[in-house]
């Protein structure tokens, strides 16, 4: 008997479209023939404009985890720190990540829900010299969004850091200028606003980032960027890719391209702005700091003490959809509602009226 489908409005997954199903059960080719050659080539014009950069975008099969431990092992040399911006339960753990990793790290924290302020980052910057500083641009956990143009510009100011950029919940959704921003790694899983199954991440390389992994020992092997590189200029992926996740991702650049990025970061906002009122006008606060939420998806602060749990499982029962309840020590005080990927101001006003729907229990 088939599964009933549930619709996600979580912050990732997302809703996969039954096209991007399709592009994903392309009948497979062999990952070191021509064949692959020929798709890794056809991505890379629609990634470098889709990231506005001129550096090579690469393609791993992990989640952005692998990517984001890759980052700073490859990037930051013995003996020399990491600054880790941390506002969130994602931007927390890189910093434990780096720990791990066997490297000495620093934090510029702030609390859940406030925003990374360029003030922040410069003082610390000026207190020591570091090899790199981590910064997640859309604080999913909190739905905060990090001011990248201000926080790149102190970077590039006040010292010789190399900025990595976790963007896994925004790219794509809103515009990142990788190369004017002076961004050295820009990574993303393909899970969220890219709108495709998990499995998939891809991240660019600055020129000054892959002369650093030069310098630097023990980079690992599986996440060396130098393999990386040395296997993109032949159209071909350090190890077995997931070919399946590649096919789709072409299909999915190629709607990019037929919408237009400034027609899809708008339609992003616009969706952000329907939710913001939606809840605003139920008695709802966003928990971000004023001016800097998310535009993929909400947090949304549970003001009216309301059931979340509850409210999901009436939402799933009656209308076969979910959003969140709430990430870490926020579940329950705050929950979620992603905007992103493949939703259009029509499904997502179909949402809102759901919710309404649903918010307290009837009979």
């Amino acid at each position: 008997m088939p599964q009933r489908h549930i619709r996600l409005y979580i912050p990732g997954p997302v809703e996969v479209s039954e096209r991007t199903w399709r592009a994903f059960c392309t009948p497979m080719i062999g990952h070191r023939g021509a064949g692959f050659q020929e798709l890794y080539a056809a991505i890379q014009p629609m990634l470098r404009e889709l990231l506005f950069t001129k550096n090579p975008v690469f393609l791993s099969t992990s989640s952005a985890w692998g990517v984001m431990e890759a980052a700073v092992r490859n990037l930051v040399r013995p003996g020399r720190r990491v600054l880790c911006c941390m506002s969130g339960a994602f931007s927390d753990k890189w910093f434990d990540v780096a720990l791990a990793s066997g490297l000495q790290a620093d934090k510029a924290q702030v609390e859940w829900g406030r925003a990374i302020l360029p003030e922040l980052v410069e003082a610390k910057l000026k207190e020591r010299a570091y090899d790199a500083v981590t910064l997640i641009h859309n604080e999913t956990s909190t739905g905060a969004m990090n001011p990248l143009a201000e926080i790149a510009a102190v970077v590039r100011k006040h010292s010789d850091a190399l900025l990595i950029v976790d963007a896994v919940s925004s790219m794509s959704g809103v515009k990142i200028a990788m190369d004017a921003l002076g961004i050295d790694v820009l990574l993303a899983g393909v899970q969220k606003a890219f709108a495709l199954p998990p499995g998939l991440s891809l991240f660019a390389v600055s020129e000054r980032a892959l002369e650093r992994a030069k310098q630097t020992p023990h980079r690992g092997y599986y996440f060396d960027f130098l393999e990386f590189l040395k296997n993109h200029e032949n159209n071909m992926t350090p190890s077995t890719p997931s070919i399946a996740h590649v096919f789709a991702l072409k299909a999915k650049l190629e709607e990019f391209a037929a919408e237009g990025l400034d027609r899809r970061f708008a339609r992003h906002l616009e969706m952000a702005m329907m939710v913001r009122r939606w809840a605003a006008e139920r008695g709802f606060a966003l928990f971000p700091q004023e001016g800097y939420a998310s535009v993929t998806l909400s947090c949304l602060e549970n003001t009216r003490q309301v059931e979340v749990a509850a409210w999901i499982r009436r939402l799933k029962e009656k209308h076969a959809c979910i959003f969140d309840g709430g990430y870490g020590k926020l579940k329950g005080r705050a929950f979620r509602i992603a905007h992103m990927g493949d939703e259009t101001p029509e499904t997502l006003r179909r949402l809102l009226g759901w919710l309404d729907d649903t918010l307290e229990a009837k009979g």
